[in-house]
């Protein structure tokens, strides 16, 4: 692949392909632990959901006679993202349906990586949330291998019930959530080896999770281990709000706030227990104006 070229006055010798291969590297200690926790069935889907993903991006761009992009990995990205915000037991096609959604309506119909206003793995989380919430909401616990849904820690502290798990549980991942978003250690870790690689807005990440984290946690009473560790917080802020978008530290700063503030009220104020969602998707259509404090040329990284 040739060396990504963004702007005539602005050149990095990282491509697309390398720094989406960091991304997949990143995300291998969650998903090996998702399948310790939940079974098999986690490789299955996340198996599926990247081929779905690839499949529907090479069918487009031959349908319409552009370049293929498929070798760029951007897609096997959002692939396993997808999986990752899912629940064990979802079913295939639910999954299937949320990727070809985000590939071709979300990413490829704005013209590809780079181009999208949203992060088309959440996005696609959103619309069959919407469409099948029945599928989408119901979670086991680890270990389970049927289909009986098992409460979250966050819809445990919305509805005023006791948190039946340990802190050490939260933050290793042993508690009922999405494959990829209970276990906040081996997120981290991934999100370090990108740290390293300099290839995510640290500043952006600390803020984001800071903040949703402490006020939530003071809104519910102190509770803050399920505030912080309960959710998809770490999944969302480590791995989806974390772009190349803003150069300055003054745009990281609004732009992760944005975040923050309407995952705060969405967790607070809304049906849903969770609004990690909704904070990153709302902040991804908000980022133009968010983007005119800083003038500099923009570098787009993981999408």
């Amino acid at each position: 692949m040739a060396e990504l070229h963004i702007n005539p006055n602005l050149r990095t010798p990282k491509t697309t392909q390398k720094i989406m291969l960091d991304v997949c590297i990143a995300l291998l200690p969650a998903l090996i632990y998702s399948i310790v926790i939940f079974g098999v069935n986690s490789l299955l889907l996340t198996a599926v959901s990247v081929v779905t993903c690839m499949a529907a991006e090479g069918i487009w761009q031959l349908i319409r006679k552009e370049q293929l992009t498929v070798g760029d990995l951007s897609a096997a990205v959002t692939g396993i993202l997808i999986a990752f915000n899912m629940s064990s037991t979802t079913p295939v096609w639910v999954v299937m349906i949320a990727d070809v959604f985000a590939i071709i309506v979300v990413k490829q119909v704005f013209g590809g990586i780079g181009s999208n206003v949203v992060n088309p793995a959440l996005m696609g989380r959103l619309f069959t949330m919407l469409v099948y919430p029945t599928q989408m909401m119901s979670y086991a616990a680890p270990g389970a291998v049927d289909t009986v849904a098992s409460p979250t820690v966050l819809s445990a502290v919305k509805s005023g019930s006791e948190v039946a798990y340990s802190v050490w549980d939260m933050i290793i991942g042993n508690i009922p959530g999405a494959l990829g978003e209970t276990s906040v250690l081996f997120l981290l870790i991934g999100f370090l080896y990108l740290a390293y690689k300099k290839e995510v807005n640290v500043l952006a990440a600390v803020v984001y999770i800071a903040v949703v984290g402490a006020v939530s946690g003071i809104l519910n009473g102190g509770n803050f281990a399920a505030s912080f560790f309960g959710g998809g917080l770490f999944l969302g802020g480590l791995f989806m709000l974390t772009d190349y978008v803003f150069v300055s530290k003054k745009g990281k700063v609004l732009y992760a706030l944005v975040a923050a503030v309407i995952t705060i009220l969405v967790r607070q104020y809304s049906p849903y227990p969770e609004g990690v969602c909704f904070g990153i998707l709302i902040a991804n259509c908000l980022a133009y104006f968010v983007d005119k404090i800083d003038k500099k040329p923009h570098v787009y990284g993981i999408q």
